[in-house]
């Protein structure tokens, strides 16, 4: 199914610095403090200006969409809608957001802001900007001021053994929503990723290193964040389903080679 695009604002300069994609799922109520927190901080500096955000609708029942529509931004910002009129998975947000992305880099960040925004510095600072900044809660635990629930923090981390042992990833957090990616990978991401549901990162993170792009795992500050969309049971079920895909997939050679390198 297809989204569809309104724009808030057009963005004077044709080539952002940055993009900053946020998928949300009947994020009414919180996504108007986010928008504030994200713009105060994109207007506070010109490190990152021209910058456009991107907020995708995934199918909301409430006002999500209408919401971030109508959001002010001051002269450099620019606040665009992609909304999806059914709710595929957040990793189909995702696919959306970065395929209509223009900026030199591009943020993912989740609607709750479990991650500050301010910790966009540490994973500018942290890599490259021909590489991934992945944020992560593994690095430096004492970064984490809120802990997840024990059955979440459970979920997590056997889940990253898993993906581990089956060796999809050699970081011990790629869950976290808070990544940093160069502009144009982040649109060939778009253009190869497939799974829809909450294993997206690891696909996202499995075809990077695969196509020889260095990802760097960076500590940053996070607050666990009630009213998550996600369900343990099954969505568990669902991510170790994914895994097991992406583990068929390599081993047949059906991981895509990036756009325009089949090599």
């Amino acid at each position: 199914m297809q989204a569809f695009d309104t724009s808030a604002k057009e963005l004077d300069s044709p080539a952002p610095r940055l993009s900053v994609v946020i998928p949300a799922f009947n994020e009414g109520e919180r996504l108007s403090p986010t928008l504030d927190h994200v713009v105060s901080f994109l207007a506070s500096t010109s490190d990152w200006r021209p910058a456009e955000i991107i907020v995708v609708d995934d199918g909301s029942a409430d006002e999500t969409a209408d919401i971030a529509r109508s959001h002010p931004c001051p002269d450099g910002v620019a606040i665009t809608v992609a909304r999806h009129p059914v709710n595929r998975g957040k990793g189909a947000a995702v696919r959306t957001g970065f395929a209509r992305s223009r900026g030199d880099r591009v943020l993912l960040t989740d609607a709750d802001m479990s991650a500050p925004i301010e910790d966009l510095t540490l994973l500018a600072k942290a890599a490259e900007p021909d590489a991934v900044a992945a944020g992560s809660r593994a690095v430096d635990r004492r970064l984490v001021t809120q802990r997840q629930p024990l059955h979440r923090d459970l979920m997590g981390r056997t889940f990253n053994l898993a993906i581990r042992a089956l060796g999809l990833t050699r970081l011990g957090d790629t869950q976290c929503g808070f990544k940093l990616f160069p502009g144009e990978l982040a649109r060939d991401l778009a253009a190869a990723q497939r799974l829809d549901g909450f294993a997206f990162d690891v696909e996202l993170l499995l075809l990077a290193r695969q196509w020889g792009v260095e990802i760097r795992e960076v500590g940053v500050h996070w607050e666990h964040i009630e009213a998550s969309r996600v369900l343990a049971i099954r969505h568990s079920s669902e991510m170790l389903r994914d895994a097991l895909m992406l583990c068929w997939w390599r081993a047949t050679g059906a991981l895509p080679a990036r756009p325009g390198n089949p090599s």
